[in-house]
C-alpha cells in the first residue's frame, strides 16, 4: 500500500521531491512520486490522483512553482489531505507560496515553506500517525534526535 502520493509539476522540482522521498524513507512510509502539470497535462493529474487513491494513498503532496496551481487541482480531485510545497521558480517562491496558501474556502491545501519538501513529508507523516502508532513512535524518535542535536550544538557553543 502506498501512503503518500507526491506529484511534482515539473522535473525541475526534483530536488524538493527528493527531500520528501528521503524523509518518508527514513520514517518507513511508502510513497509514489511522479511528474504531472496542472496546466500542461491536467488529465494526467486527474488519472494519477485516482490511481494513487486506489493504491491506498492517505495524503498527497503537490510540489509546484510560479502560479503553483497543482496542489489546488489535486485538492479539487480528492478528499484526502493535500500538502502544497511552493518552489522558488521565480520571485523567490513568494508567488507560489501565496498561490498555494490562498486557496478558496472549501478546498483546503496545507502549505509548507518554499522548497521545504522535508517539512511536507513530516506533515504527511504526522497526518498518517493519527491512526498509525508505529509512525507516531518514529516521529517521536525523530523529534528526540532533533532535540539532542540542538542541545549538543548549545554545549559546543558554550565551550567556545
Amino acid at each position: 500500500m502506498v501512503e503518500v502520493g507526491i506529484i511534482m509539476g515539473s522535473i525541475s522540482n526534483k530536488e524538493t521531491g527528493k527531500k520528501c522521498s528521503e524523509t518518508l524513507e527514513k520514517l518507513g512510509i511508502k510513497y509514489k512520486i511522479t511528474v504531472a502539470s496542472a496546466h500542461r497535462t491536467p488529465e494526467k493529474v486527474k488519472s494519477i490522483v485516482k490511481e494513487y487513491e486506489k493504491k491506498g494513498v492517505k495524503v498527497f503532496i503537490g510540489i509546484a512553482g510560479l502560479s503553483a496551481a497543482l496542489p489546488g487541482v489535486i485538492a479539487s480531485l480528492t478528499t484526502k489531505p493535500v500538502i502544497g510545497v511552493p518552489t522558488d521558480a521565480a520571485l523567490g517562491g513568494l508567488d507560489a507560496l501565496l498561490s498555494i496558501s490562498q486557496m478558496p474556502s472549501g478546498v483546503p491545501v496545507a502549505t509548507v515553506g518554499v522548497n521545504n519538501g522535508k517539512n511536507a513529508a513530516l506533515l504527511a507523516a504526522e497526518i498518517i500517525a493519527v491512526s498509525d502508532r508505529e509512525i507516531e513512535e518514529k516521529i517521536k524518535k525523530y523529534r528526540n534526535e532533533l532535540r539532542r542535536s540542538t542541545e549538543s550544538s548549545v554545549k559546543t557553543l558554550e565551550k567556545t
